[in-house]
Order: structure tokens, then C-alpha cells, then sequence
């Protein structure tokens, strides 16, 4: 098999030529191709770019959440809440960015693609877990990397950075236990030295 590289021009006509009108925004930034598609259109987006001739991409190399909430200093008005999907074509040695925004801000959710690409798993997984996106269709959509009690989702931006509740092990009751967060915020004043022969420089 002959592995060789397609510019990231022709991967955006490739991609423009197989998805049509589904293609919202189709741009090259940063030397690789960026697609943004509606979230009612996501599964047959993803299906379409793993087969068709010219796409091909095979490989879902990974999936993230993104909380624009506080884009551009606020001055940001579009959607909350997108899924980024990065991936690859082995057979082609191109790579693509797919990128699909929530339609709505209070219950954020789209499509599961674990069918499409079973990598997927996790990855949906952990953007449940830390943005509160929903993946519909996930067979086992559930936390991955935060406490079974935990509250909230602590990648999004209005989740405070000491977190609501903290947990310790309580010796007397032989158990872990959970309790207001009891971290003081204070404000440091970095310590200003001014010596004329600070560290026995002239």
C-alpha cells in the first residue's frame, strides 16, 4: 500500500464534494482542515467521512468538550457548549478537525458516534463527565474520572475552583465522608525584593 500525503486543500475539497450542504463551516486553519456541522446531521456527517472515497478517515484520534461561555471576553455569542473530533485517515495520511455545536445550552447533547468510531467510548465519557454533554446513543455513558458523589461538571466555566464539596477519610466513623469546602481564598502579594547586590550580582 502507498501512504502519501494530501495537502490540506485538497482534504477540504474532498470534504466539501462528499457532505454538500451539511457542510456549515469549512475552513483550513493551522495547516489542517476544520468542519462544522449541524448536531442533527453529526451521524451521517461521520459516516459519510469514514467511508467516502477521498475521506476515509478511519481513526478517531480523540473527542473533547468546549465551553465558550467566556469566549472572547464574553463578546462571544453563539452556542455554549461544541464536541470536537479529531481524525485521521491512515489510508490517506490526512488529518481533519470535525467540530459540532450543542443546540441547547441548558441540556447540552448530541449524538453518540462510539458506532462509528468505538475510541469514541472514553472520550464521550469524559466530556460527560467534566462539560455535562450528553451523548445520546452511549451504551454506558456514566463519570469516568470524577468521585461517584461528585457535583456538577468542573471543566465548564462557571464551576467554581475550589469545588462545592471535599472529601477525607474520617477515622471514627471508618469511612470516607464529604463536607463543605473549607479552602479560604486570599489574595498573595508577591514579595518584592530590592537589594542593590541581590544574589552578589553588580
Amino acid at each position: 500500500m502507498t501512504v502519501y500525503s494530501i495537502r490540506p486543500e485538497a482534504t477540504l475539497d474532498a470534504v466539501q464534494r462528499v457532505l454538500g450542504d451539511k457542510v456549515k463551516r469549512l475552513t483550513v486553519a493551522l495547516g489542517e482542515v476544520e468542519l462544522v456541522v449541524s448536531a442533527d446531521d453529526l451521524l451521517v456527517v461521520a459516516k459519510t467521512l469514514r467511508d467516502a472515497p477521498g475521506c476515509q478517515f478511519e481513526q478517531l484520534l480523540d473527542l473533547c468538550g468546549v465551553d465558550y461561555s467566556d469566549y472572547k471576553a464574553g463578546a462571544y455569542e453563539g452556542p455554549r457548549f461544541a464536541v470536537v473530533m479529531h481524525l485521521l485517515s491512515v489510508s490517506l495520511n490526512q488529518r481533519l478537525r470535525l467540530k459540532v455545536f450543542t443546540p441547547d445550552d441548558d441540556m447540552p447533547s448530541v449524538a453518540s458516534v462510539t458506532e462509528i468510531w468505538n475510541s469514541a467510548n472514553w472520550f464521550e465519557r469524559e466530556a460527560f463527565d467534566l462539560f455535562g454533554i450528553v451523548f445520546e446513543g452511549h451504551n454506558d455513558l456514566r463519570r469516568i474520572l470524577t468521585d461517584y458523589g461528585f457535583i456538577g461538571h468542573p471543566f465548564r466555566k462557571d464551576f467554581p475552583t475550589t469545588g462545592h464539596v471535599e472529601m477525607r477519610f474520617d477515622a471514627e466513623q471508618g469511612r470516607v465522608v464529604y463536607q463543605p469546602v473549607t479552602i479560604e481564598t486570599r489574595e498573595i502579594t508577591p514579595r518584592i525584593i530590592r537589594e542593590d547586590n541581590y544574589g552578589g550580582l553588580q
